[in-house]
């Protein structure tokens, strides 16, 4: 199980276990579709096909883009926080670590209590600006640690990222006492929700994860040597500045997505890595595209339970990660604690 990579049984049941759990979250909701309906109405999806049934509505266009939204926001946070970590050789880093996800959702509560939006589309302009935010933290905090450090040391990223968070919070935190009327927007963007995914915000998503996940899953041998030490890595051959800025700027641009469509989502990036390294091993080159499934499933069954807990009252999705992704990382914790002899 842990070769240096996955074999294609492997994926073949990483396939087959998502698939399961995308049926299972189309199928179950405020109004339970039987299965056979759900496939009758997603065979209108293959060629020649045509939707029949009276859910047939219900699926195509409301539950079908939303888990499809889900699913890769799931897997594009898993993958950050597992880079993240072997990039910054730190267990508690994840995509939030450079405070991308902080701009972005700052970005995107100015939108909302600016007005600011896009013609013909709804949430348009808090998307943008949730993404140019994120992308402008970025070239902020790059910057910061440039003029402190030339080599872009990791103890002074994540110390800038952390400062970088807080004064973000900060700022956010200001914003929502004086916005009025909007506060209750504001306040479920900043909570996370993917209530009003579409097939636009799937596609983003997809292009998104193609290009930037591709990138980090290219960088699995550097990620490899980064477990040596950067010196060590260094030796081996790595461009150690290179693969810094090609990691972070990847995983900045796919928070940036992420937040812009479904708001701030904790714990995916730092909870499902490390549950993964436990049953595939620390070689990245199995655990980055573990982590693209597992955190898929992980943000759909999150997501069943924040539509079906209280139906049809709806839980914003970042408080239930939050909750589950809590009890995992401490019971993760303990348990790898147990393992070493620790007290």
């Amino acid at each position: 199980m842990r070769n240096r990579r996955f074999r294609w049984w492997e994926y073949l049941l990483c396939v087959l276990v998502l698939t399961g759990v995308l049926l299972l979250c189309i199928c179950v909701g405020s109004v339970n579709v039987p299965l056979t309906d759900t496939l009758s109405a997603l065979r209108s999806l293959l060629p020649g096909g045509a939707g029949t049934g009276r859910y047939a509505a219900i699926i195509l266009s409301v539950r079908l883009p939303r888990v499809l939204c889900v699913a890769l926001v799931g897997a594009a946070l898993s993958l950050s926080g597992a880079a993240m970590q072997g990039l910054l050789r730190n267990p508690l880093a994840d995509g939030s670590t450079l405070g991308v996800s902080s701009g972005a959702s700052l970005g995107a509560a100015l939108a909302i209590l600016l007005g600011i939006s896009l013609p013909g589309f709804p949430l348009g302009g808090t998307a943008v600006m949730a993404m140019v935010f994120a992308m402008l933290s970025l070239l902020l905090l790059l910057s910061l640690a440039w003029a402190m450090d030339r080599s872009l040391a990791t103890h002074t990223i994540i110390l800038i990222g952390v400062i970088f968070s807080m004064f973000v919070s900060s700022l956010l935190s200001l914003l929502i006492t004086f916005s009025g009327e909007k506060l209750r927007t504001i306040t479920f963007w900043t909570m996370g929700s993917m209530a009003s995914s579409g097939y636009p915000q799937a596609a983003l998503l997809l292009g998104a994860l193609v290009v930037f996940g591709g990138a980090m899953l290219g960088q699995t041998r550097a990620l490899n040597a980064f477990a040596l030490g950067e010196d060590q890595a260094l030796h081996l051959g790595v461009s150690v500045r290179r693969v810094k800025l090609t990691v972070m700027v990847s995983v900045s641009c796919l928070i940036g997505v992420c937040v812009s469509i479904g708001g701030c989502i904790g714990f995916v990036g730092l909870a499902t890595p490390h549950i993964l390294r436990m049953l595939v091993g620390p070689n990245h080159a199995r655990l980055l595209p573990a982590s693209l499934f597992g955190g898929a499933v992980f943000l759909l069954l999150c997501d069943l339970l924040a539509r079906t807990a209280f139906a049809p009252l709806e839980l914003p999705i970042g408080v239930v990660t939050s909750i589950i992704g809590a009890f995992v990382f401490v019971g993760v914790f303990f348990r790898q604690r147990k393992a070493g002899g620790g007290a």
